[in-house]
């Protein structure tokens, strides 16, 4: 019996969680070769150079979200293959379209965009844009393809390819400086294009043979809420997201903007990855949960899994995250953990909200969506201007984090309310993982607060991850 047959013979039978434990298994092994990398990368580049790619990575990830101006998420959703196909088509022309602009904004405003910034050094990393958006885009158009059709095991396959290209290149040109890590970041999230687009093409070759224009407008009205407020609150939502790596360039210096990314990389990768593979397969079985009348228990089952996934990591930051940081990627790296222990409640609350926040698309909501995207933003952008006025970078760290978690407590309240449930289904899970949360992280507390030496602590930490591995096979194990 090979190793994939024994694999699949033990994963649990509801087809939910086996495509969350195929998307999350991919995303973990790609996670595990670039968490394993990052201890290298800090001792090869600057804090300096981590800021610069943060900024880089900012405006892609912002131009990405945009770029097919969210026609993609009509895929997983529509009626049937050929609307799906036409979709397909619709976000790729308009993907090409917003690629050429961006090349032709850059040639025009190259200086402009990095004095604003403050960064002048990156005036000559600026082409990479266009040649890792495009790509990008394609990438995330077939990847929806490939939701609609449950293949998450190629989906998983893409994303553990993208980790270890994007590695070989940041550790392997770390000679040329600052460059290797962007290109490593683009190769890292275009690697797998081809292979998911080759899985549509293949099997639908004679509807992408049937593309006709008259259709593809037709798709696009049909779908216009997603360019009209989906791609405007998503915009919004990345903004958010992206904008204080700027924010610390323009208000700090690179090497501050370097110190954050660091932590939000670290600390946001492995949930963010797990949480996307949980997004991904409820939002294949969310539009079919509301035509059965089933979305209701959907939300709350999924919400309780997420929150005794988030609960134990959570945690473990807020109690040792300096001490952890500055271990494992040098002392130098230890004001990261202090970031990254202001931002636990932020991450916590953006894990629970991400998966089941695909509500907005399956219920055409993505009006109310952007709104509340967009306060989110508000609060943000305040925090962190508040933060640089008094010239605290910690203080605005904190202030971010806090906006940032009341704003996604109050868009998971909304959430969980529109589905059909009552706010109770986020208070009563929250407390009991909370508790059961505290008893795993025991060990450390006690070490913590009453012995607190470098031996114990690493003995306790490792007694607290076996306890958090107990934890999630016991929740695996009740859905099987």
């Amino acid at each position: 019996m090979s190793i994939t047959q024994i694999f699949k013979r033990y994963l649990p039978r509801g087809s939910f969680v086996r495509g969350v434990i195929v998307l999350s298994g991919g995303a973990t092994a790609s996670q595990v070769i670039l968490m394993a990398a990052v201890p290298i990368l800090t001792r090869l580049y600057s804090a300096e150079d981590f800021g610069i790619v943060a900024v880089f990575g900012s405006i892609l990830s912002i131009l990405s979200v945009i770029s097919s101006l969210r026609y993609e998420l009509a895929i997983p959703i529509a009626n049937d293959d050929e609307e799906a196909v036409h979709g397909i088509v619709l976000a790729l022309l308009v993907a090409l379209a917003t690629t050429l602009v961006s090349f032709l904004v850059i040639v025009g405003f190259r200086d402009q965009i990095t004095e604003a910034v403050k960064i002048p050094q990156m005036a000559v990393y600026l082409w990479l844009l266009p040649l890792g958006l495009l790509p990008l885009s394609i990438y995330k158009v077939f990847s929806y393809w490939a939701i609609r059709v449950k293949e998450f095991s190629a989906i998983a396959r893409t994303k553990l390819a993208q980790s270890v290209s994007s590695v070989a290149v940041q550790v392997g040109g770390a000679s040329f400086g600052a460059i290797a890590l962007l290109l490593g970041q683009v190769i890292g999230q275009t690697v797998g294009t081809s292979s998911l687009a080759l899985l549509a093409i293949r099997e639908k070759y004679h509807l992408f043979r049937k593309v006709r224009p008259k259709t593809l407008l037709s798709i696009a009205w049909r779908y216009r809420q997603f360019p009209c407020f989906s791609a405007l609150g998503g915009l919004l939502n990345t903004v958010g997201m992206q904008l204080p790596p700027v924010l610390f360039t323009v208000l700090f210096n690179p090497a501050v903007a370097g110190i954050y990314a660091l932590a939000h990389r670290v600390l946001s990768l492995p949930m963010s990855l797990v949480g996307q593979a949980i997004g991904n397969v409820f939002l294949a079985r969310a539009a079919e949960a509301r035509r059965e009348g089933n979305l209701a228990v959907l939300v709350a089952k999924v919400h309780d899994k997420l929150a005794e996934i988030a609960m134990p990591p959570a945690l473990i930051l807020a109690l040792i995250a300096p001490e952890l940081f500055a271990l494992i990627f040098g002392t130098e790296w230890r004001e990261a953990g202090i970031f990254a222990r202001l931002m636990t409640p932020m991450l916590y609350f953006q894990f629970i909200l991400s998966p089941i926040s695909t509500l907005f698309n399956v219920l055409e909501k993505q009006k109310q969506g952007m709104f509340l995207q967009l306060a989110m933003l508000v609060s943000r952008c305040l925090s962190l201007t508040i933060g640089g006025w008094l010239d605290d970078a910690r203080l605005a760290v904190t202030l971010f984090s806090l906006a940032s978690a009341a704003s996604y407590f109050g868009f998971l309240v909304w959430v969980v309310l529109v589905s059909g449930n009552y706010w109770s289904v986020i208070v009563k899970p929250t407390m009991k993982t909370f508790g059961r949360g505290l008893l795993i992280v025991s060990p450390l507390c006690i070490t913590t607060f009453f012995a607190p030496n470098m031996f114990l602590l690493i003995f306790s930490f490792a007694i607290t991850l076996c306890l958090t591995m107990w934890r999630y096979l016991m929740v695996l194990k009740s859905e099987s």
